[in-house]
């Protein structure tokens, strides 16, 4: 717990000279991120070097107490400011550990939700657009905005992937819990024998980068215009505004066509690139930090099946926390605050076993 909180500490510290730095001052988007950040890491910090002074006053007043010459009288008051001194850590032990659990790196975000159509063809890709809509939904909930980043529609109405952003309070925090394979078990509409098929679409939820986290070299990038195509027309399949941006060191591709405008797609494009890429650091960070490992509730792994909607029993069952909720057509019209709830309780409870606070090593 402590060497996350010395991290922690560290990041303030760089981020207090960023914003320092004239040139930052010059970009209010940059200084809008670092401020936020910084906002969201000092009330943490503060609460982490009054801890360390206390510690410092602890150590001071035990060799006061522990003096086997000097005043009767000072070496009593020495051994009372010890007691507090130690009650005051010990209160304050527990804010950090509270204060670090429900701490999320990217929680305050804005979310990127990729969904992609799995096992299963066109009732797969059918699906893939109830999700969609589902998400689409919750987000109405919440008072989140929605905006379509990049999306593979089917003759049918399904998407074979869409790719789309969520903008308002908490939005990465509370949607990072669906990553993860959702399948559905139903009658699919192409199904003529009234037989039951099991489909998986998959769903990654990254926060949002900006363009101060994620610094991409020109040189790093291959960035082609090409003609797009696919349901939607006439003028989807003459334009040649879609765009598909190559990191070439991690190999990582993005495709966007949904805009007219080239500037547009490259933009929403980089959008989610950067995005992509601060996880992939964010991963490396967790392996290298191993104290703060990824809870198993929000592994972000595509190939872990999270959830089964089964339409014959009107279940949703979330194969995580084994929560079961016959409400099958609620859920998908975005009443997700129970699942959601649920799982964040069960996230805090991993973390919890994960921190160890009266040992520093340990952590």
């Amino acid at each position: 717990m402590f060497s996350r909180l010395q991290e922690l500490e560290s990041r303030l510290i760089e981020l207090e000279r960023k914003m320092s730095d004239p040139e930052s001052a010059k970009n209010q988007q940059r200084f809008t991120a670092l401020a936020r950040e910084h906002g969201s890491l000092n009330k943490i910090v503060s609460a982490y070097r009054k801890y360390k002074t206390l510690e410092e006053q602890l150590e001071e007043a035990q060799a006061l107490a522990s003096e086997e010459t000097g005043d009767e009288e000072l070496r009593q008051l020495a051994q009372e400011e010890v007691q507090e001194k130690e009650r005051q850590l010990k209160e304050l032990t527990e804010k950090l550990t509270d204060m670090l659990l429900s701490k999320d790196e990217g929680a305050d975000r804005n979310a990127i939700v990729e969904v992609r159509a799995g096992t299963g063809g066109e009732e797969a890709a059918l699906f893939a657009s109830d999700i969609f809509r589902m998400y689409e939904h919750f987000a109405e909930n919440k008072g989140w905005k929605m905006e379509i980043l990049s999306s593979s529609p089917t003759e049918l109405g399904g998407f074979r992937e869409i790719v789309f952003s969520f903008s308002g309070p908490a939005a990465y925090g509370t949607m990072k819990y669906e990553s993860g394979g959702h399948r559905v078990q139903r009658v699919p509409k192409t199904e003529t024998q009234g037989r039951i098929h099991t489909s998986l679409v998959t769903v990654a939820v990254l926060p949002e980068a900006q363009e101060v986290d994620i610094k991409i070299p020109e040189d790093d990038l291959r960035i082609e215009r090409i003609h797009g195509g696919g349901p939607g027309g006439q003028s989807v399949n003459k334009t040649s505004s879609a765009v598909r941006v190559t990191h070439i060191p991690s190999g990582a591709i993005v495709f966007c066509q949904d805009e007219r405008s080239q500037h547009r797609n490259l933009d929403k494009a980089m959008r989610i690139l950067r995005s992509r890429l601060l996880e992939i650091e964010e991963k490396r960070k967790e392996r290298e930090r191993g104290d703060m490992r990824r809870s198993m509730v929000r592994s972000g792994d595509r190939s872990e099946k999270v959830r089964t909607y089964n339409f014959p029993q009107n279940r949703v069952t979330d194969h995580r926390i084994n929560l079961s909720i016959y409400d099958l057509q609620g859920v998908l019209e975005g009443k997700l605050e129970k699942l959601a709830n649920a799982l964040a309780e069960k996230d805090r409870e991993e973390k919890l076993k994960n921190i160890n606070p009266a040992n520093k090593e340990e952590s």
